[in-house]
């Protein structure tokens, strides 16, 4: 698994973004999370799944759970 540097609002997230390193990088994007039902970070899973391996093991739909974590991004890019 190639670990991408998340750490520039630049930065496309993709499925294959471990999600610890995501948040780390982004905390904004927990809340699109908690609008998933997704508990990622208290999830000892988390430091070693990518987000499409966690949201694909609870059944959701990965590529839209990574377009509204792109849009949370590029809006508080914005801000």
């Amino acid at each position: 698994m190639e670990v991408k540097d998340v750490k520039n609002a630049a930065d496309v997230i993709t499925a294959d973004t471990n999600i610890i390193e995501a948040v780390q990088a982004h905390p904004e994007i927990m809340q699109v999370f908690a609008d998933y039902g997704l508990g990622c970070i208290g999830c000892m899973a988390a430091q070693f799944e990518t987000i499409g391996e966690g949201a694909g093991a609870h059944g959701l739909d990965v590529p839209a759970l990574i377009k509204d974590i792109n849009e949370c991004i590029k809006a508080n890019a914005a801000k």
